[in-house]
């Protein structure tokens, strides 16, 4: 390999690392954490995901809704709900307000509550206060470092980008200068009854590769999520000249319009026979006069694999319907639709998830290892400065 693009890509691993080490390291650990959390969520607290009686009918939308706004402060509004085909869970409402000027996680959100409700007898579960939510801070500190949008996201989002150049430079770096058979077992194995220093440099270089895969595909979904003009080229790009839709909007009546609760129970009475034969469900409630109810039905625990409706406020129209399955979607769009499911390594069903997992164990030792490979090295150079002011005295 050519000496001067390894020395290139060494420099750049190494100081590339130093810089944003840390915050790597608290990405990766984060992620991990949240790698489960929905699992961990529901065997945590059983009492408020799932109902202790199933009955035969449940309660119209309009009035489980009603239930959800009077449990919460301040009068405050519903803004969606998640419900399930699982007969047995509640439906979980929220209120969510950010301040994306702000600059902590305590100040972005200005309120953000969940409400759990019990679907056949309306009874209130829990309300959650989510800012206090354990996974909630776990999130945000993945996502922004607790620093708000405007420092933290950015700070992630690049840190993100120097994390993709390290695993390139770190390829190049992996690759032997020459290639024989103990080189190419370097490559591979660890070498576990050797010191603790080669041993270190081993789990740096060879865990990094058998990651490498998972942490692109993350690092690719993060930058898309980071970087508006980055996600829109992206699109653009593949679509091709695929025609990109329009927002659906609500029509305004000029008359007084029909009585919102009944439109509310004909959206989600769509909804829940969507729902018959898939898995959960968001509906999304307008904020505007011209604003949709908006609904994505999921199949099973591959997000991108869902059924969107865009509902008319006023009649309950459909006004759009999408499903994944569409063959006139764009590939920049498909694409886009999936970059959750690329992050969570849930494309790949379980085996992807346990994967990632591994991967972000992995991506967060890097730094550790980086760290004192480079400590090491750093160690022996005055010893060689010494041995030739030794050569020279004699």
């Amino acid at each position: 390999m050519n000496s001067i693009l390894r020395k290139t890509a060494y420099q750049l691993h190494l100081w590339l690392g130093l810089t944003s080490g840390l915050i790597v390291v608290i990405m990766a650990v984060t992620g991990c954490i949240l790698a489960f959390e929905k699992e961990l969520k529901h065997a945590i607290h059983p009492e408020k995901y799932f109902v202790k009686t199933i009955k035969k009918e449940k309660l119209q939308f309009s009035d489980l809704k009603l239930k959800a706004e009077q449990a919460l402060p301040d009068s405050l509004k519903v803004s969606r709900v998640e419900i399930s085909s699982d007969p047995s869970r509640s439906y979980a409402f929220r209120s969510l307000k950010m301040d994306k000027e702000a600059l902590t996680y305590w100040g972005s959100y200005i309120y953000y509550y969940r409400v759990y409700v019990d679907p056949y007898t309306g009874k209130v579960l829990e309300v959650e206060n989510a800012k206090n939510d354990f996974f909630e801070i776990v999130m945000d500190f993945h996502r922004r470092l607790l620093l708000g949008e405007k420092i933290g996201k950015t700070i992630t989002g690049y840190s993100t980008l120097i994390l993709a150049i390290m695993l390139f430079s770190g390829l190049v770096i992996w690759f032997p200068r020459k290639m024989n058979k103990k080189a190419l077992k370097g490559m591979f194995f660890i070498k576990i009854s050797a010191k603790w220093k080669r041993v270190n440099y081993d789990m740096h270089n060879v865990l990094g590769f058998y990651a490498i895969i998972p942490l692109c595909l993350i690092s690719y979904a993060a930058l898309i999520w980071n970087f508006e003009d980055v996600d829109q080229w992206v699109k653009k790009t593949l679509n091709g000249k695929t025609k990109t839709e329009q927002k659906a909007k609500s029509t305004i009546p000029s008359e007084e319009p029909s009585d919102k609760g009944n439109i509310l129970n004909m959206v989600g009475n769509r909804v829940e026979q969507s729902l018959a034969d898939k898995k959960s469900a968001l509906i999304s409630f307008p904020k505007t006069e011209e604003g949709t109810y908006y609904a994505e039905v999921t199949y099973g625990n591959k997000q991108y694999q869902n059924e969107q409706f865009t509902f008319d406020q006023y009649s309950g129209e459909i006004l759009k319907h999408q499903s994944y399955k569409d063959e006139n979607i764009g590939y920049g769009t498909a694409l886009r639709e999936r970059n959750y499911d690329l992050h969570t390594g849930s494309i790949f069903g379980m085996t992807g998830q346990i994967s990632y997992l591994f991967a972000g164990m992995i991506a967060a030792s890097l730094p550790i290892t980086g760290f004192i490979i480079y400590i090491n090295r750093k160690k022996k150079k005055p010893k060689k400065k010494k041995m030739k002011v030794l050569v020279s005295t004699n």
